[in-house]
């Protein structure tokens, strides 16, 4: 969770990190000009962490302004890309990699470098309240559905339309499948 400015600054450099490579500025104004969904994304990702920031840290009246003013970006730019994602649900090192529907449960907890591809829910099964807990570098394929009181292990790749429904407790393995299973260790 974010807690100071370093806190902000450190999850600003590693969401979306894939895009930091070579000439960042250049790279971004081209996106921007071309209104390439990838800079949509990072400026979703910014208001998300910065909202997160004000939530956290922002006790005045001024940071509880702050954190509305950027909820509400968040909330307008997350509704056109199709992206319900809440604050501190994601460490640090969130990469998201294309629009489209991307539904997080605000009690869910997931670990740094943690990769979307797309079309993901991540949320409680219904028949509870509770939510996955998802470790850290865990890949999320296209279409891949997380739900239920589960745990996800370090380092688990889960293949594009997965539904993961129980845990999987074993770090480094590739899961997929409805219902998910495992299908191999690296």
């Amino acid at each position: 969770m974010i807690h100071t400015k370093s806190d902000l600054q450190r999850y600003l450099q590693e969401d979306n990190g894939y895009l930091h490579n070579g000439d960042e500025n250049s790279r971004k104004a081209y996106m921007k000009r071309a209104k390439d969904a990838e800079y949509y994304i990072g400026e979703f990702l910014v208001y998300l962490r910065k909202e997160e920031y004000y939530r956290n840290c922002g006790s005045s009246l001024l940071g509880k302004f702050c954190a509305l003013y950027y909820e509400r970006k968040k909330n307008r730019l997350g509704n056109q890309l199709g992206f319900y994602i809440d604050t501190n649900c994601f460490e640090e090192g969130l990469t998201i990699f294309h629009h489209g529907s991307i539904i997080v449960n605000p009690n869910a907890r997931i670990g740094k470098n943690c990769k979307l591809h797309g079309n993901n829910c991540i949320g409680n099964s219904g028949n509870s309240e509770a939510c996955p807990v998802i470790g850290n570098n865990v890949d999320i394929g296209f279409g891949a559905v997380v739900i239920g009181n589960v745990q996800i292990a370090d380092n688990i790749t889960i293949g594009a339309n997965a539904v993961v429904n129980k845990s999987f407790t074993e770090p480094g393995i590739t899961i997929a499948g409805v219902p998910a299973k495992r299908i191999k260790k690296y």
